[in-house]
């Protein structure tokens, strides 16, 4: 395959993770009637089985074996699945509880999460561009909070969760297909249990009420494990700078859906929240372009 070839497939997997992440909302609030714990225990159990397929078919599981070998790496992956757990949870809450625009700005504030992670963790230094971009990102924070009466709690939240699992999907010594499945498998007992108890309780979802309802559940580990196998494929053929482009098409695809299909308040507060988030992306990307363009060729001289 030619390298302009690859680079179209890889720009048609990674748009086609993003688009279907972005459609999540839809999926997501037809599972309103059930409570969002249930919801994301069947997602971590039958995510498991889904990606423990995925590795069955990659024939990869002597990697998966040698990962757990691997205590350290073990309790990194603990840790980074307690993350994307809670990171489902609060995502999964916020799309039942007509609270899809906040979640929006959640994954629209999490670049200049990663940023802020840089620094604090890291100990990187902040470029002018940086500094005036996460200003703009707390200005924006500022003014629904202000405006708005709240505090958006969910979008921080959902910003932070994320990025700092990402900070440790970074350091953990494991390929993210492997690690996934690790991820899953230390969370899917916890699932099983919390859906036993509410089975034992009365008030399992599973295979009581609309039919509807437990085949969604039970398609949600599928639903989960796609746009991560198309992503997967598309990072490999992308340049950073265009990943980064591209990941915005998720949350304003989630924004559009809060607004135009579920009809909630998209107040001035939000629009001048939103328009600093959007101002501090654009000059972020801009960075990033700048910083990947290649140098241009030497000038050779006479001797």
């Amino acid at each position: 395959m030619t390298g302009s070839g690859s680079r179209a497939r890889g720009v048609s997997y990674a748009a086609s993770a993003f688009f279907l992440w972005g459609l999540f909302p839809l999926y997501w609030k037809q599972l309103a009637c059930v409570p969002s714990l249930q919801v994301v225990a069947h997602r971590t159990a039958w995510g498991f089985v889904a990606i423990a397929a995925w590795v069955s078919l990659q024939r990869r599981w002597p990697e998966a074996r040698a990962v757990a070998r691997q205590p350290r790496t073990l309790g990194v992956l603990l840790a980074s699945a307690t993350l994307i757990g809670a990171n489902w949870l609060l995502y999964v809450w916020a799309v039942t509880h007509d609270r899809v625009v906040e979640a929006s700005l959640g994954y629209f504030l999490n670049p200049l999460v990663n940023v802020l992670l840089g620094v604090v963790v890291l100990r990187e230094r902040l470029s002018r561009v940086q500094s005036v971009a996460v200003s703009l990102a707390a200005v924006g924070v500022a003014v629904l909070t202000l405006g708005h009466g709240g505090f958006p709690w969910i979008a921080v939240a959902l910003a932070a969760t994320f990025g700092c699992y990402g900070l440790l999907r970074k350091t953990v010594a494991a390929e993210a297909l492997v690690g996934l499945l690790w991820e899953t498998a230390l969370l899917a007992p916890v699932g099983v249990v919390l859906l036993a108890l509410a089975e034992a309780r009365g008030d399992g979802a599973f295979g009581h009420g609309a039919p509807h309802v437990s085949v969604l559940l039970a398609l949600g580990g599928v639903v989960t494990a796609i746009p991560l196998v198309l992503f997967a494929h598309g990072a490999r053929a992308l340049p950073l700078s265009t990943l980064g482009f591209l990941q915005y098409l998720s949350p304003s695809l989630q924004f559009l859906i809060g607004v135009f299909v579920y009809g909630e308040r998209f107040t001035p507060a939000h629009a001048v929240t939103f328009a600093c988030i959007w101002s501090a992306l654009a000059l972020l990307t801009a960075e990033l372009r700048r910083q990947l363009r290649p140098l241009p060729a030497a000038t050779s001289r006479p001797a």
